[in-house]
């Protein structure tokens, strides 16, 4: 029996532009369905469906298969399980005893043991078809004319505990015997079971609220934790100047000249991490001698005076053949968002923005300036240690 998993993440979104791409503590949204469903011991591949170049190439960043939508399935009035129907004719290979967890990535904080256990109620042959839930008690109304209830009658309010249990669809995945959904074609078949997930894992991003809730809840109630920093796989270091090499103050003498605090300590880690072999370099958006002076002392490249540090550095890596799957960037402000978005290792410093904060967890113990660029080298270098321990 085989389990395929199946992510559809259209390019198009009205709610949130590039939704799919948008971050939750540190990790894509489509990035973090990949990383739960690899975390199944059940599911043997997992495919992303979309049209979006962009995408694409993040779900194989992350170890999925792609699988390119034709235009018709990719429409905002293309259905999911047309998406579904495609992917899995795609597959081609799926017998008829074999399932498919069709996972959306609008839900952020899916437990993999969930998963887990509804692979193994359809595998069981319990249900044809499961979906995630949670418990609702809440009293539905319609307004069509006048008030009239739902899921009640309205002249008797039962206590909770004395109403009949209701679930809520939370959307974030399906799991489903292959060969029934292509003969129904829809998700729901079969003896239909729920799984009942967690409360706080049952947000679905369609808005800019509903991202902002999941980055400000993350720290909180995400089953995934913060990416572990992998030395063995980072082979750059960017780094932005104010608020990460200083603590983002500057002494400004009567010529208006500019002067900063940095720690030696810093100093000290930026050697360790080019004796390790890793490419440095500090971008910053202030054109003023001391961040060249600093990196000129540092011994390391330095981009000063850039509006655009994004364009500037893929520029810096492509010219130095390193992916983004390979770098870390470390920034303290709204600036940085558009790197830090953009590399495998986003980092940010304890004392940088909230908006950063939120919406990234790999977050230093350090303020910038003192100390949080020789902790981050220190993490890197011990992680690669630790990899090379496991491997003797």
């Amino acid at each position: 029996m085989t389990v395929v998993a199946v992510v559809p993440a259209r390019a198009g979104s009205k709610g949130i532009v590039d939704k799919n791409l948008r971050t939750v503590a540190g990790r894509s949204l489509i990035a973090r369905s990949v990383v739960v469903l690899q975390s199944c011991p059940s599911i043997e591949r997992i495919y992303v469906s979309t049209d979006g170049p962009e995408i694409a190439a993040e779900a194989e960043r992350h170890g999925a298969s792609v699988i390119m939508r034709p235009e018709d399935l990719a429409s905002d009035t293309a259905s999911s399980e047309g998406a579904l129907i495609h992917a899995l004719e795609t597959i081609g290979h799926l017998s008829a005893s074999d399932q498919v967890v069709f996972a959306q990535c609008t839900s952020p904080f899916v437990d993999p043991e969930t998963v887990e256990r509804a692979i193994s109620r359809v595998r069981s042959g319990e249900y044809a078809s499961v979906f995630s839930a949670v418990p609702f008690h809440g009293f539905v109304w319609r307004t069509d004319g006048g008030a009239e209830g739902v899921n009640h009658e309205a002249a008797t309010r039962l206590r909770r505990q004395d109403r009949p249990a209701e679930w809520l669809e939370t959307g974030a995945f399906y799991v489903m015997d292959v060969a029934g959904f292509l003969e129904r074609r829809h998700r729901f078949f079969g003896r239909v079971g729920v799984e009942p997930v967690d409360s706080r894992h049952a947000i679905e991003i369609d808005e800019p609220d509903d991202l902002r809730r999941a980055q400000a809840m993350a720290a909180d109630v995400d089953p995934l934790g913060p990416a572990a920093l992998d030395g063995r796989q980072i082979r750059a270091l960017v780094m932005d100047f104010d608020g990460v090499h200083t603590d983002d103050r500057a002494a400004l003498t009567s010529s208006g000249e500019e002067s900063a605090v940095v720690s030696r300590s810093d100093g000290m880690g930026i050697a360790l991490a080019k004796r390790a072999g890793l490419a440095l370099l500090i971008i910053s958006k202030e054109r003023v001698p001391i961040v060249e002076r600093r990196a000129d002392k540092l011994g390391i490249e330095c981009i000063s005076g850039c509006d655009n540090k994004l364009r500037a550095l893929r520029h810096w890596a492509d010219e130095r053949e390193v992916s983004c799957d390979h770098i870390a960037y470390v920034g303290n402000d709204v600036n940085d968002v558009a790197c830090l978005r953009w590399v495998a290792w986003p980092i940010v410093v304890a004392d940088a923005h909230p908006s950063l904060l939120l919406e990234f967890a790999c977050v230093t113990r350090r303020r910038g300036g003192t100390g949080a660029v020789r902790e981050i080298i220190d993490a890197i270098i011990a992680s690669t240690n630790d990899q090379i321990e496991k491997e003797l």
